[in-house]
C-alpha cells in the first residue's frame, strides 16, 4: 500500500512539475522572445519564424529521443518521461496566454529560471523529464555521472541559446543565460535539498567543556582523533552539525572557554538523521 501511495506522489509530482515549465515557457519565456534552450527554447524560434504552436513542436521533436530513451534505459525510465512529456505538451496548449512580466528582461529571466528550476527539479526527483535536452542530459548522466544533471543541461542549453541570439538578438541571449542559471541553481537546491546546515571542527585544549556545552544545546558531538603535521602531536577534533542559527551560539561557546581554539566552519547542504531530516 505504501508503495503504491509513493507511485500515486511521483506521477503526480510529475504532472505538476511539468505544468509548472509549461507556465514558465508559454507565459513568461514566450511572450518575451526569451530563448533558454531545450526544445521549448527550439519550439519558441519556429514560433517566431514559422508561426509552429508551442505544443506541437514540443511533442514532434521528442519522438527520437522517447525511441532512444527507451532503447538505452527501457520502458520502465519511459513511462516517466512519456507522462511528464504529455502533461508539458498538454499544458502549452491548454494554459491560457498571460504575458504579466511585459518587457522587463531582468525579471523574465530571473523568475523564468527560478520557476521552471522548480518545476524540473519536482520531475527529476521523480526521476522524469519532460523530453528533449531534459531526457537527454539524463542519458548523459548515465555515462557521466560525476556532472550533474543541471549542469550538463545547462551545455546543451547554451547551444539553442545561441540559436536563439540569431533570431531575438545578442541581448536576448545574454538575459537567457542569466535564465539558464538560475534554472540551474533551483533545480539542483530542489534535487540536493534545501535544509542547509553547519558543520563546524574545533581543536581545543578544553575539548570536554566544550564538548559538553554543546550537548546541552541539544546537539550531538563527535571527537576524531587527530594529528598535527608539524608538531606530530595528537589531539582530538570536535565535530558538530548545527542550524544556521546555532552556529553563532557555538562560536561563542567556544570564544568564552577557549579563546586560543582552532575552528572551521563549513556550509552542509542537507543533513539527514536525528535532529534534522528523516531518511
Amino acid at each position: 500500500m505504501g508503495e503504491k501511495k509513493t507511485v500515486v506522489r511521483d506521477y503526480c509530482l510529475i504532472v505538476l512539475g511539468a505544468f509548472i515549465v509549461g507556465f514558465a515557457i508559454k507565459n513568461i519565456y514566450d511572450p518575451q522572445g526569451l530563448v533558454t534552450g531545450g526544445v521549448s527554447g527550439l519550439a519558441i524560434i519556429l514560433k517566431e519564424k514559422a508561426g509552429i504552436p508551442l505544443w506541437v513542436t514540443n511533442l514532434v521533436v521528442n519522438v527520437p529521443l522517447f525511441l532512444l530513451s527507451l532503447k538505452i534505459n527501457g520502458w520502465k525510465f519511459l513511462k516517466k518521461v512519456v507522462v511528464a512529456e504529455t502533461a508539458m505538451t498538454v499544458a502549452l496548449a491548454v494554459l491560457p496566454e498571460w504575458a504579466f512580466l511585459k518587457d522587463d528582461l531582468l525579471l523574465t529571466a530571473l523568475f523564468g529560471g527560478i520557476i521552471s528550476g522548480i518545476g524540473t527539479g519536482m520531475m527529476l526527483l521523480c526521476h522524469a523529464t519532460t523530453g528533449g535536452t531534459d531526457t537527454m542530459a539524463a542519458l548523459i548522466h548515465t555515462r557521466l555521472k560525476h556532472y550533474s544533471i543541471a549542469r550538463i543541461l545547462q551545455v546543451l542549453d547554451a547551444g539553442v541559446v545561441l540559436a536563439g541570439a540569431t533570431v531575438f538578438g545578442i541581448q536576448y541571449a545574454f538575459y537567457a543565460i542569466i535564465a539558464v542559471m538560475a534554472l540551474g541553481k533551483t533545480t539542483d537546491s530542489i534535487i540536493e535539498g534545501m535544509h542547509f546546515a553547519k558543520a563546524a571542527y574545533i581543536i581545543s585544549d578544553h575539548k570536554e567543556e566544550i564538548a559538553a556545552g554543546i550537548m546541552d544545546m541539544g546537539r550531538g558531538v563527535t571527537v576524531i582523533d587527530a594529528k598535527g603535521a608539524y608538531t606530530g602531536e595528537r589531539k582530538d577534533m570536535l565535530l558538530c552539525v548545527v542550524s544556521k542559527k546555532e552556529i553563532v551560539e557555538v562560536k561563542e561557546l567556544v570564544a568564552q572557554i577557549d579563546p586560543r581554539a582552532f575552528v572551521i566552519v563549513n556550509d552542509v547542504r542537507e543533513v539527514l538523521g536525528e535532529g534534522f531530516m528523516e531518511h
